[in-house]
Order: structure tokens, then sequence, then C-alpha cells
């Protein structure tokens, strides 16, 4: 299997692919008949001694001096070592293969002037898995990410670090000493550094890579997420013997919103044929529940419509050229622009990180109910021998601090800005600052997910012998598969870590849909 790379038909779903299944690429026959023609372009005005921004020029505030022809080499590379300003922890390995392919794909429209050999050898550095390491702080979202870029860039011409990995989503190392030059690692395969002609420094530097990347892995694992959460809902509205009469469809379609008429169907379809809804349905005295149980179509439906126009916005971003100048073969012109700005890309990775630290704080006030000894006359905190054993008291309190660290990293990086460049470059995005703090949102509202999970799966012990509905039934019996009933107070760590590992890996979403095709 190998994924054709045109710059255009990249999905969500073909990235994943990618990633889960270490797919080589290449490039089409009319990418790289578009590349040839743009880069013989750029050999030819810089024969013909135009002034370009960037090639013949110097960079940002220096955009006024002019290059002499016999240093334009000289000057794409001084402009990566420069702009190797990184710093902080590295990205993960997946991030920055993901950095690669869009960078590649970015490239292969033709309208930046790159050779076929500088971006050939990119392609390969992805085919066998050499990943570069990149500071995952240092760019403000101006002229893209910049550092990070430049910290790629490095290791194409053997100035920089890499690491060498079986997988890049295990971190399993296929060179033992994790990081090594990438000269050293050209050498195994057989590959050399390049040497950067006109443009090229430029080309690979300018645009929104690193964010898109955080951003695409993100909106892959929220279009997981938003399922789970769902069935996670369904499982705690079983525990709490909560009322199904406000999934009514007709409640729905009187305020059409996709996202939350997809809910209330996921919610009767799990909910299908419960026994334990069926015990109290004629004699139950309550009239309404909490927001937490009654409103999940409402709130779910909301997160999932965000979900899905970031999406639609990232599918954009992952297929557009947003480099500077771009050049027109046909018309033998370029344009200076700012295709490069990270804005459209920081305001949806700010909205996501507000949609998805909403689907864990709904999902901790449902856990709360679960385990606080008010709610439904369940044991206080789901313990069988209450003081003795402390029973699963302590996942509110660990759910509870992810969602108020979701709160804080929540607040939008995209409302700031601070001038860069000698004021040249005098509004910012923040993009990759978005970027890295909704990633960090996605990693907690899964752990908070799986918390609800595990909980409810526990409340449930104390129904018994009723069963759920159709698809709570089988999400209960998987966590079950890997995780035993809480009998006596043991090592919750341990627990955490497997229902955890659940989630991520899909297994319990998975076995609901091969019975229920969730909306």
């Amino acid at each position: 299997m190998k994924l054709i790379i045109d710059g255009k038909s990249l999905t969500l779903n073909s990235i994943e692919n990618f990633l889960l299944n270490n797919i080589n690429i290449e490039l089409s026959k009319e990418a790289k008949k578009k590349i040839i023609k743009t880069s013989k372009l750029i050999d030819e005005w810089v024969k013909d001694g135009k002034v370009i921004y960037g090639v013949t020029t110097g960079f940002g505030a220096f955009s006024n001096v002019r290059i002499n022809n016999r240093d334009i080499e000289k000057l794409q590379e001084n402009l990566i070592v420069s702009h190797t300003s990184g710093v902080g922890e590295y990205l993960p390995p997946h991030i920055v293969k993901l950095m690669m392919l869009l960078r590649v794909n970015a490239l292969a429209s033709g309208y930046s002037g790159i050779k076929i050999n500088t971006l050939q050898l990119l392609i390969d550095m992805i085919n066998n898995n050499i990943i570069p390491i990149i500071p995952s702080q240092g760019s403000v979202g101006s002229s893209g990410d910049l550092a990070p870029l430049a910290h790629l860039v490095s290791a194409m011409i053997g100035k920089g670090k890499v690491q060498l990995l079986k997988n890049v989503l295990n971190n399993e190392f296929i060179d033992r000493r994790k990081i090594i030059s990438s000269k050293t690692a050209f050498k195994k395969f057989g590959l050399r550094p390049i040497r950067l002609a006109a443009k090229e420094g430029l080309a690979l530097i300018n645009g929104t890579q690193m964010m898109t990347a955080y951003g695409a892995y993100i909106c892959i694992e929220a279009h997981k997420l938003k399922k789970l959460a769902d069935i996670a809902a369904a499982l705690s509205h079983e525990a709490l013997r909560a009322t199904d009469s406000a999934f009514d469809l007709r409640l729905h379609k009187l305020r059409p919103y996709k996202g939350q008429i997809n809910v209330a169907q996921n919610l009767n379809a799990l909910l299908k044929n419960s026994e334990i809804r069926k015990s109290h349905k004629d004699n139950d005295p309550r009239v309404q529940d909490a927001y937490s149980l009654r409103c999940i179509p409402q709130i779910h439906g909301a997160v999932r419509d965000a979900i899905d126009f970031i999406s639609s916005q990232i599918e954009i971003e992952i297929n557009s050229v947003n480099d500077n100048p771009i050049i027109f073969p046909e018309e033998k012109e370029y344009i200076s622009g700012g295709n490069f700005h990270g804005e459209p890309i920081a305001i949806p990775l700010d909205f996501m990180a507000i949609a998805l630290s909403e689907l864990a704080s709904i999902s901790e006030r449902r856990i709360d109910r679960l385990v606080n000894g008010s709610s439904e006359k369940l044991p206080k905190f789901l313990a069988h021998i209450e003081g003795l054993n402390s029973g699963y008291m302590m996942l509110q309190y660990t759910a509870a601090a992810l969602v108020s660290e979701n709160k804080v990293l929540s607040h939008p990086a995209s409302v700031d800005s601070i001038p860069t460049s000698a004021n040249k470059e005098d509004i910012n995005s923040m993009g990759s600052i978005s970027a890295r703090k909704c990633y960090q949102v996605l990693k907690n509202t899964q752990t908070v997910i799986a918390l609800e999970l595990l909980t409810a799966a526990q409340a449930l012990e104390f129904l018994k012998p009723l069963k759920c509905g159709i698809g709570t039934n089988i999400a209960y019996n998987t966590i079950r598969k890997f995780i035993p009933p809480l009998k006596n107070d043991r090592l919750i760590k341990n627990d955490i870590d497997k229902i955890l590992e659940l989630v991520k890996s899909g297994i319990i979403l998975s076995e609901v849909e091969k019975v229920i095709s969730l909306k």
C-alpha cells in the first residue's frame, strides 16, 4: 500500500491510515511535473537577476537587503540554522511525522519552487521513519511554524538530530541510542543530506505544519472520543437509573442541530432493551433528571458540531499552499502574501479545546453522581464494605483535577498576540500554543471519559441481576474482560491504566460498533 501525494487529496481518514499502518508515500506524476516546472522558473529568475523576497533578498525586516547570486545557497542554509531556536520538550514522534507528511503535501502542489530531489529526501525520511528531533516551543504562528520547521529541515541538511523508529505510535526504536545525528541516520539508509538551492529553505519552513499536524491528530481522536463519550454517558444513565424520555427524537427534531439529534439516536440505540430501565419505568417518582443526564444530547451534541466544524477547517488546511512567496508557473509570476499565517488554525484549535473541555466537565459531573452516595441508592464511593474500603472515591478527585486543568488550558491563545521581526510581523496567531494546549486537553478528556466508564461499570455491579441495554451491555462486558469488579480496595492506578488503554486502543468502541452503528 502507498499513499499518493498530489497536494489536494489528503483526508483525516487517509492520515489516520498513514499513521496506524506505517504506509509509505510517493508523489503523483502530475505533482512531479508541477514541481519541476516551478523550480526551473526559480532558476531562470535568479539567473535574470529578478528581485524576489527570500530568494534574492533577506528575510523579514531584512527584506530590503539584496543578496548576491553567489550567496543564494548560503542564504537558504543561514535561514535554517538561524531559525533553529526552539526550546522545551520534544514534539511527539507521531506529530513530527505528520508535520513531514503535511509539508510534502503542501509542496506537492507545485507553487513553492522546491526541487524534486529535496522533496524526495523528505519523503525517504518519512518512509524510513527517520524522525527529526523538534523542540515544542518557540513558534508564534507568524510565518507559520518557523522554528519547528527549521529544526525539521536542519536534519535534512545534515545538521540536526533524529530518532529512528519502527512505528511512531508506540515509540519502538530501530536505533537503541534513540537520538543520533541525521548524517549517521542517512548513512544507514543510503541517503545524503541536501544542499538548499534558491527559495528552498523558505519553502520548507513557511507553513502551518506543526499546528496543523496537531490539529489533524486531535480531530482524528476527537471523532472517536465523541462516540465513546455517548457510550460512557449511557452506562452512567443505566447505573443511575435515569429516565430516557429526554432522548425522545420528537423533542430533538424541534431543535434540529445535527449533533444533538445524533446523540439522542445513539443513546436510544445503546439503551434499547435495557432491563434496568424497564424495572423502574412505570413506578419512577422523578419527573426529570439532572442536567448531566437529561441534557446529554444538547451538550454532547454541541461538542460534536464543534468537532465537525473544526475538522472541516483542518481538512482545508492540510490541502492548502501556505508558504511565501507563492509561484504561479503558468503566468510566470509570484505573489508575496500571508498564506502562512496561522489564524485559520489557531481559532479552531482554541474552539476544540473549549469543546473537549465541556465533554470532560459533564462526564466528571456524572462520575460525582455515581460515587457521592446520595444518588439513586448506590453505596458511597461504590465500595462493598464502606469505611473499611474507600472504593472508587479517588476517581472523582482525579477527574476533578483534569477538568480544572482543562479550564485553564481552554483560555484561547489566539486572542493574544505579540509583535516579532522588528514589528514587521505585528500580529501573530499563537497557533502552535493553541495546538499544544488542545493536545493536552484531548489527553485529559480521554482520561476523564475512561474514568467514567470505569466508575459506571462498577456501579452496575449493584444492580445485578438486571442487565443493561444492547449497546451498554457490550461496553460493560468488554470492560469486565480486562478489569474485574472492585470487591476490596486494590491498587487503583492499575485499573486506571487498563481502562485508559481500552479507550485509546478503541477496543470498547469497536466492540460496541460491531452491533450498533453509532452516529
